[in-house]
């Protein structure tokens, strides 16, 4: 569990000599503001959420109350017999805000007045000004500040800088940028989970599945179906909540990568398209493309009873035997993998739950940094270079999938 800190506001109005002034609540709240309202949080409300809820326990002084496990049942809704070993959700979330913040204050609040900071082993903010006295130049050794030294003074010659220079500079450091960013390893584990899928030039294909949905011509309501005929299959015209969610996270981190990609839905993914480069299949467990996952070690059975993973073609325990028919369940398998297709020649990434509960969780953990690093934590050495595929257990909330726990792993 996370130490203790005390919290960042200083009740003290009048600061000590030679101190920066302690920031007033009013001041955290509108530095507060600025920062949910950037873009950095606004596409994540769970991390609103939780930044929200650490600052004003901390203004109200309660930050004693900022524990991870109260922050699960009170930011996260889990119940009260949540258990955080059990669960990471608080940790990976904090981690995300850290980075949020740090992404935030590298640029447009570079400048703000106020920094709120979430320090490593802790669940209580920071706040500190920005523009304090700035420290005593140093003087040289041996010397007090009023002493000079006994030597003549050079003159220096001002350097003199020119748009031509500036612009040329410019140049040369985005280029140097360029190259390093273009060169340097994969460090993080996602950068590596995702290094064979992105180092090449070719648009990257992101394919959504269409779900089969039966539609009534009639108003159930006033007029219950009765026959067979009253129902029509919409084979092409449908996308799973969840798969939408999965492929909105793909294309953020895609869009935030630079990596250009196309998105296709349905049957709009031919062959010919799996084979013209690398590509993402999400939640194609129910579709005439299952066919290109069922030849792997574990496949998303959604046919077989119990719906389930199997293990070559074996049933598991990773199955849903209660599954009611509305799909509405309290827990979800999924599976990731990225491998070297064999058939289509291109790298291939798919995500695909039991049911959308889980295509959603497995999309949360390959775009986020502190998942994947969870989930890797016991890979061999080399699995960089290897296939594999990752079994997840999603435990779902008020209808929203939680934190994915990997159940085992597969490098081949």
């Amino acid at each position: 569990m996370p130490n203790e800190r005390s919290p960042g506001v200083s009740p003290a109005p009048v600061p000590d000599q030679g101190q920066a002034a302690p920031v007033t609540e009013e001041q955290v709240r509108e530095e507060l503001s600025r920062v949910l309202a950037s873009h950095e949080f606004r596409s994540s409300k769970r991390s609103q959420d939780f930044l929200r809820y650490t600052v004003e326990n901390t203004l109200q002084g309660h930050g004693d109350m900022l524990k991870e496990r109260t922050i699960g049942i009170e930011v996260f809704g889990r119940p009260t017999s949540y258990d955080p070993s059990d669960d990471a959700t608080v940790r990976v979330k904090a981690g995300e805000v850290r980075k949020r913040l740090g992404l935030y204050y590298s640029d447009r609040g570079a400048h703000d007045p106020v920094r709120i900071e979430l320090p490593s082993g802790t669940y209580i903010p920071e706040f500190h000004p920005v523009n304090g006295p700035q420290p005593a130049a140093p003087s040289l050794p041996g010397l007090s500040a009023d002493a000079a030294p006994d030597v003549p003074l050079l003159p220096v010659r001002p350097a003199i800088f020119t748009p031509r220079r500036v612009a040329l500079a410019i140049l040369v450091v985005a280029a140097a940028a360029l190259v390093w960013v273009s060169t340097r390893p994969a460090v993080t584990p996602l950068e590596q989970f995702w290094a064979p899928v992105l180092n090449g030039s070719s648009p990257l294909q992101l394919c959504a599945a269409y779900v089969p949905v039966y539609g009534v011509d009639i108003d159930p309501s006033i007029t219950p179906p009765s026959h067979v005929s009253d129902f029509t299959l919409l084979n092409d015209q449908f996308v799973g909540g969840g798969d939408l969610i999965a492929t909105s996270r793909l294309a953020a981190m895609l869009t935030r990568l630079r990596r250009p990609y196309r998105v296709k839905l349905g049957n709009d993914v031919s062959f010919a398209d799996l084979r013209s480069g690398p590509a993402i299949l999400v939640g194609f467990s129910y579709t005439k493309w299952n066919q290109i996952s069922n030849q792997m070690r574990f496949f998303v059975d959604g046919f077989r009873r119990p719906a389930g993973i199997t293990d070559n073609g074996k049933a598991t325990e990773w199955a849903l035997p209660d599954l009611p028919r509305d799909r509405r369940t309290t827990e979800d398998y999924a599976i990731v993998s990225r491998v070297f297709h064999p058939d289509t020649h291109a790298m291939l990434v798919e995500l695909a739950g039991i049911t959308q509960y889980g295509t959603d969780a497995a999309a949360d953990l390959v775009t986020n940094p502190d998942l994947m690093a969870e989930a890797l934590r016991n890979a061999p050495r080399d699995w960089q270079k290897k296939n594999l595929q990752l079994v997840l257990h999603v435990k779902v909330i008020s209808g929203a999938p939680s934190s994915p726990k990997v159940v085992k792993q597969y490098f081949w």
